[in-house]
Order: C-alpha cells, then structure tokens, then sequence
C-alpha cells in the first residue's frame, strides 16, 4: 500500500497525525543539533577553563567563556566570574541562579514532546473508533457479501491503519524524547560537577586572598 493510500485509508485522524509527525521531527533536528554542539565542545571548553583559572588567568578563563557563549555552562561560569569580588556564598548563588535559569533551554520542547505522545496514541484509537463505526453503518446481515461488504472492509482498514499510525508517531517521539531527557541528566550532573570544581578553586583563592590581607596588618 502507497502512502497516499494509506494515508487515505487511515480517516481524518490521519491529518492531525501527519501535523504532530512533521512537528516532532523538525523540534527533534533542532535538539539533535544543540546536543551535539553541547557534546562536541562544552567538555573540552569547560577544563581548558578551569585549569587557566587554577592557574589564575583569569583574563584568559573570561575570553575563553565568551567565545564559547552558546554553551550552556560558559554562561553558567560567566554570571558567577563577572560578579565583582563576591564572597563565596554570592559566587554559589550565582552559579546556582544561572544553572536554574538553564534548565528551560536544556529542556526545551519536552512538554511539545510529550503532548504528542500522550495524544498520539489517542488520536489513532478515535480513529479505531470512527472506523468501527463506519462499519457498523455499513453493516446489512440481509446483504452479505453483496454490495455493503466494502463499506464495511473500508471502516475496518480506517481502524487499523489509525491505530498503527498514531502507535507509530507515539513510538517514534517516545525513543528521542527519552534520548534527550538522559542528555538532560547528564548535562545537570556535569552542572553540579564543573560548578563544584569552579566553586571549590574561586574559594581557594578568596582565602587566600583574606589570608594575605590580614597577614598585611
């Protein structure tokens, strides 16, 4: 069976069907690409980072951090390292703010992602059921196998075909979206990780700085 004719055999359901397919494919370009420009660079970007700042280039941690702006944890490092001379506790909160206001753009499109899943399994048992419906209508025990039969063979293809289809994109969305979130997890996991990393060395240095000033008196 051709896909126009399936797609002609599969009811009206078909065309919101089509709508969430051709959605969930083009939000799932736009993620694959983010996470692969997260996974390709952010790593490598991040210690090259932290190693100048334990080697206190400082300068040089910043232009790294803003040449690489588009990654997710530069713009974390950026808000807590332009803060001017905080304490430890304003550099977590800092870190922390920044992190929390990351969350949406790591997690984008997850609500659209499950909104198709849960509806696309529903929107193929609607169509099931108009399916049934259309044969029941068609159905005259007075005139089987006469000209009726194909009413009623056309209600059950509807049915079926529905429920593949709406099974098919739920199925399809499920797979990247559960993809995507484990890409999530690891990003908030690196978070915490980096974050720490940065927290413990910009609290090295303040006490050492303290340490300097008091040893001046």
């Amino acid at each position: 069976m051709g896909i126009q004719n399936l797609f002609a055999a599969g009811g009206v359901v078909m065309w919101p069907l089509l709508v969430f397919s051709v959605l969930a494919v083009a939000l799932m370009i736009e993620r694959v690409r983010f996470w692969v420009r997260v996974n390709q660079r952010q790593s490598r970007v991040v210690r090259d980072v932290l190693n100048l700042y334990r080697l206190e280039n400082v300068v040089g941690a910043m232009d790294k951090l803003q040449k690489n702006a588009d990654l997710p944890l530069a713009r974390i490092f950026l808000a807590a390292l332009e803060l001017e001379e905080p304490n430890p506790e304003e550099f977590r909160l800092a870190l922390e703010s920044e992190a929390q206001a990351e969350i949406p753009v790591l997690k984008r499109f997850q609500n659209i992602f499950e909104t198709i899943i849960g509806l696309a399994p529903l929107l193929g048992l609607l169509g099931t059921v108009l399916g049934l419906i259309a044969s029941f209508a068609s159905l005259n025990l007075g005139d089987v196998g006469g000209t009726k039969t194909t009413g009623v063979t056309s209600g059950i293809s509807e049915a079926l075909v529905s429920t593949a289809s709406g099974l098919v994109v739920a199925i399809f969305t499920l797979l990247f979206a559960n993809t995507f979130r484990g890409l999530y997890q690891r990003q908030i996991a690196l978070i915490q990780e980096y974050g720490g990393q940065l927290e413990l060395l910009y609290r090295r240095r303040y006490e050492r700085g303290e340490k300097t000033y008091a040893s001046t008196r």
